[in-house]
């Protein structure tokens, strides 16, 4: 039995493959953005291990969910589910970067860093990466005058850092997954894609023993290799990437402190 964190899996891709992971004999730990939806989800995914409650949106309860799920470590596996489409700028706090970054872009970063090494890491990005740039806020210009950054911004992040941390911790499997279009909230009722292999390929990412699936640097769609952007494995990009996160936050990568494997 593997143990795996899910994050954003209150519904969508996050919730079906909890629902497979249980199903299937292993101990899933959620995720939910306020305790409103921890409930509900406890009563949709019986047999679930437990949901810890944070708003990515915010650095600071991103952090404190990296604390609550480090004293559930160590995990076999971590699947970056969590994001968003488009600011809520309600949620937008003065000072602060926007809610599409932090969700999408830093809490992975985060997270990746703060909480313990699991055996094996996956990164949900999307084919729309195509239309993304690599460029991060800058820290020292107003966001006034920043050029706003984008979903397919944020999902060509999320595989430049699989694709950085699979470079650099090479004993942890690590890729990225295309789900497709398909139809959940976000995805909307008319996204043509399945949805049921939306969710298979994380899963088997986190939990199989087929060769296939014991990689690393790898970007899948349905559980074959997909094609993308090469950018995403060029090293300067990646150590810009990572160098623009860690100013950031104050949090480097390749500092993490980490427990031996048990």
């Amino acid at each position: 039995m593997a143990k795996i964190l899910i994050t954003g899996s209150t519904d969508g891709l996050g919730l079906l493959a909890a629902r497979d992971l249980i199903t299937k004999g292993h101990e899933v730990i959620l995720h939910a953005r306020n305790q409103e939806r921890a409930d509900q989800t406890v009563a949709r995914v019986p047999g679930a291990g437990k949901v810890l409650v944070a708003n990515l949106a915010h650095v600071g309860e991103i952090k404190a969910l990296a604390f609550e799920a480090n004293t559930l470590a160590p995990f076999d596996a971590v699947i970056h589910n969590a994001g968003i489409y488009q600011n809520d700028e309600n949620a937008w706090e003065p000072g602060s970067f926007s809610p599409l970054f932090t969700v999408n872009s830093l809490a992975p970063y985060l997270l990746t860093c703060l909480i313990e090494k699991p055996k094996r890491l996956v990164y949900l990005s999307s084919s729309m990466h195509t239309q993304g740039k690599a460029d991060l806020p800058n820290v020292s210009t107003a966001k006034d005058h920043q050029r706003p950054i984008t979903y397919a911004d944020t999902k060509l992040h999320d595989l430049i850092l699989a694709m950085a941390v699979a470079r650099q911790w090479k004993e942890v499997y690590t890729n990225a997954v295309d789900p497709g279009w398909v139809p959940t909230k976000m995805g909307g009722v008319g996204a043509p894609d399945n949805l049921e292999k939306g969710f298979q390929t994380q899963v088997w990412l986190a939990v199989s023993t087929e060769a296939e699936a014991l990689v690393s640097g790898h970007y899948f769609h349905h559980q074959k290799h997909a094609r993308y952007l090469s950018t995403a494995t060029d090293v300067k990009v990646q150590e810009n990437f990572l160098a623009g996160c860690r100013e950031i936050t104050g949090i480097s990568l390749d500092k993490k402190i980490h427990r031996q494997q048990r």
